[in-house]
């Protein structure tokens, strides 16, 4: 456990008094604009993150589609296939 030392501030110093209240408001300003970055920064993160969400769905969308155009192709493929393999040997077997 670590223990922050803080200046000593004599009584019947009116400067010390005065930085010891400086010290705390900057430390307080410090603090708050640490706290409004942290945020700034949460806020950039979640609007990151809907975007990347949003992208992802569309994506998904497209790659449902283009398996399914996929799958269509590959059956027309396979119908039309042993269909045009029977004629061209057939036609093979008459010019022999």
């Amino acid at each position: 456990m670590m223990c922050e030392v803080m200046p000593t501030i004599n009584e019947g110093d009116p400067l010390g008094s005065q930085r010891g209240s400086q010290n705390g408001s900057d430390s307080d300003s410090n603090f708050e604009q640490l706290m409004v970055n942290m945020l700034d920064e949460r806020d950039k993160l979640l609007e990151t993150l809907r975007e990347t969400q949003e992208t992802l769905a569309v994506t998904q969308s497209k790659l449902q589609e283009v398996s399914h155009e996929r799958d269509q192709l590959q059956r027309q493929l396979n119908s039309a296939l042993p269909q045009k393999l029977m004629k061209y040997f057939q036609y093979k077997q008459i010019c022999m």
